[in-house]
């Protein structure tokens, strides 16, 4: 085989990408099928450099969609470097977002297991704090641990 053409356990070692992974982003269009020889998909270089942008999308957090989107915009000249930076301000926003309900989760997580530690409560700080919601813990009084 040549070295332009490659088979799919190639690609995947290249590209750090499982094989079912690839398979289904072909499934869904977002990588193009391949041509066969016989038996076997037959891969080249635009594959390879698809298929990388298509995983650092994604590791960056990026939904297929808008992996579907940028792929669109990959091919535009100006114009598309504004919408993907649009998206990609969006994006930010969202993961700006979920990284403060994570310091909130931790806050409250780190204030149940202190007081587990120091035993101040009469029941389980955590309990309490997931009754918290409610705003009544189990036993029927106000909870100390706020979200």
């Amino acid at each position: 085989m040549a070295e332009h053409a490659i088979q799919i356990g190639e690609l995947s070692r290249r590209t750090g990408c499982n094989i079912e992974t690839i398979r289904y982003y072909e499934r869904i269009g977002l990588m193009p099928a391949p041509p066969r020889r016989g038996r076997y998909r037959s891969y080249d270089a635009d594959h390879v450099g698809r298929l990388g942008f298509v995983r650092r999308a994604r590791e960056l957090g990026f939904t297929l969609d808008e992996v579907r989107t940028l792929l669109d915009l990959a091919a535009g000249g100006a114009a598309a470097c504004l919408e993907a930076r649009t998206l990609a301000a969006s994006h930010l926003l969202d993961i700006r977002a979920r990284i403060a309900d994570l310091r909130r989760m931790e806050r409250v997580l780190n204030q149940s297991v202190q007081a587990c530690d120091a035993e101040q409560a009469s029941c389980c700080p955590l309990i309490e704090a997931l009754y918290a919601d409610h705003g009544k813990s189990a036993g029927g009084r106000a909870t100390k641990i706020a979200i």
